[in-house]
């Protein structure tokens, strides 16, 4: 007798729009998660030949339509400007899609992204990979079982450095490109998707100020944000603050989240991501990632024994590998869809208002 183990679609052919460092990490958790890559497609036919072995690509499309009909799902991972166009013509199409984030650089072509998918019943999902580190999905858990008591205060950061200097420089410094607001667009959108995420709260009111530390780059000027400080109100009570930053000396992709209740305090750093730090009033522990003491959606997530380190690209691996069960028609805990990019639009939208206005800004609602 032979017993079906894997009731995952038995193909996943994909379609990789973009062909640089994203596109790789894309191409790695399709090949992890069973699938293979039908085809890619670059800024020019050169630069993917060049990416087709190292995306694993049976083949290099010059024509769009003729790639998007080649795949089962679509992997979008191109600069922001050219998500909607890239990701509605391939659910027009009938595909599944992963689109990075920002879905889009405005709340309102998010929303007809979202929409579309809906109406043709597509999966769209959005890499906010940093919900499938099993301690975050452990904190998570934590939460929900009333664990940490009555949430009463977030506050953390998200720091990079590697727009530092005047001389870095990426097409995401451009307002045309990669949207009007880049370090909160870019970063802030995990920060606010992770806390949201983690709490099942919402963020209802923002208080921003953004800063560009580095006015001209490259010998032109700049009009996007290097730095933002946020302060928000939520729909459960909660009060708190993030920084978030592109240009902090040594800081290479801290994502701290620091969640406090009335019982316990919990701190996820992403740079230490095996443990989550767990604090009280007369002791306090940090947890080690340990499957066999997990709760069972953190446990799900811990692919090999504990003292063996998982990182970013297992994450990325996760989330793939849940989007190829939802495409078989399971519905995986905390898969990132295209109505958690349309939220993080709006929340990128409240900031820029606030900061425009230097005053508090509600957040719509969903």
């Amino acid at each position: 007798m032979a017993y079906v183990t894997d009731t995952r679609p038995r193909t996943y052919r994909a379609a990789i729009v973009g062909t640089g460092f994203m596109g790789r990490v894309h191409s790695h958790a399709i090949a992890v998660a069973g699938g293979s890559v039908a085809g890619i497609a670059g800024s020019t036919p050169e630069r993917a030949l060049e990416a087709a072995a190292s995306l694993r690509a049976e083949a290099v499309f010059e024509d769009l339509a003729d790639l998007i009909d080649a795949a089962d799902v679509v992997h979008v991972c191109v600069p922001n400007h050219l998500h909607a166009p890239i990701a509605l013509a391939a659910i027009a199409a009938g595909k599944h899609v992963v689109c990075e984030k920002p879905l889009a650089t405005d709340a309102a072509t998010a929303r007809a992204m979202t929409e579309a998918a809906a109406e043709a019943g597509v999966v769209a999902a959005v890499p906010f990979v940093y919900r499938f580190h099993p301690m975050v999905r452990e904190a998570r858990a934590r939460v929900a079982a009333g664990q940490i008591g009555r949430l009463t205060l977030a506050h953390g950061s998200y720091l990079q450095d590697w727009l530092l200097r005047p001389g870095d420089d990426n097409w995401r410094v451009d307002a045309d490109k990669g949207g009007a607001l880049r370090a909160f667009g870019d970063i802030g959108s995990h920060w606010c998707d992770l806390l949201e995420f983690v709490t099942g709260d919402r963020i209802t009111a923002v208080s921003a100020q953004l800063s560009t530390a580095n006015r001209r780059r490259s010998g032109r000027d700049v009009s996007t944000e290097d730095i933002v400080t946020l302060q928000f109100a939520t729909a459960a009570g909660m009060v708190g603050s993030t920084v978030i930053s592109q240009v902090s000396a040594g800081r290479k992709n801290r994502l701290l989240l620091e969640i406090s209740g009335t019982e316990e305090t919990l701190s996820f750093d992403q740079e230490q991501p095996e443990t989550l730090w767990v604090g009280g009033r007369d002791r306090s522990a940090v947890l080690m990632r340990d499957p066999d003491h997990l709760a069972p959606d953190a446990a799900r997530l811990a692919r090999v024994p504990a003292g063996h380190p998982q990182g970013y690209q297992d994450c990325f691996n996760a989330f793939v590998a849940d989007t190829h069960a939802a495409i078989g028609g399971q519905t995986p805990d905390g898969l990132p869809v295209f109505a958690d990019g349309l939220r993080a639009a709006r929340l990128a939208e409240a900031v820029a208002d606030s900061a425009r206005t230097r005053d508090w800004t509600e957040v719509p609602h969903d």
